[in-house]
């Protein structure tokens, strides 16, 4: 793949939005209805500025941009493992969020400028709920959607990267 990304590269990032829109839309989806008060991309944004309105918007700029990173990481991992398909992108797209949820998620308040922890509660700074192992103090289903959202970012880019591309 590494001697055709010039070639794909226009495809990788169309393929690589729609994923990241696609699994943006489920995250987000499930907290508008309720099942899960995470949002990856607010957190993201707090990161930067405590303005929580200019969080919400550079958060899903910085997630798109993140989405698209991974987005080659997932392909150069087909690639090299010669596994082009849906199932295997689901795969390691759900293998990706059993990380995020058992490892990065419960170690964000150590890293995060606004977050509290869960040995020390909230200050003026540190006004954010941490996630907690699972996402779960964000909510019961929040793994469930978690995971959810990340397997068809994988099924997504793993759909495409069987697809030969046409040369014209």
């Amino acid at each position: 793949m590494l001697a055709n990304l010039p070639a794909r590269l226009p495809d990788l990032l169309l393929w690589g939005l729609l994923a990241t829109v696609a699994m943006t839309t489920i995250l987000q989806g499930a907290q508008g209805m309720g099942l899960s008060r995470l949002s990856l991309p607010f957190l993201v944004g707090t990161f930067f500025t405590g303005d929580r309105r200019r969080a919400v918007m550079l958060g899903f700029a910085l997630y798109t941009i993140g989405g698209w990173l991974f987005a080659f990481l997932y392909f150069l991992l087909f690639d090299g493992l010669g596994l082009h398909s849906w199932w295997f992108g689901a795969l390691v797209g759900a293998l990706h969020g059993l990380f995020l949820l058992v490892c990065a998620l419960p170690l964000l308040p150590y890293a995060h400028p606004r977050m509290a922890s869960e040995y020390d509660g909230p200050t003026a700074l540190r006004q954010l709920e941490p996630p907690g192992f699972l996402g779960l103090n964000y909510g019961s289903r929040t793994p469930l959607t978690t995971l959810l959202g990340q397997a068809v970012y994988g099924a997504v880019l793993g759909g495409f990267a069987q697809t030969p591309t046409i040369t014209g």
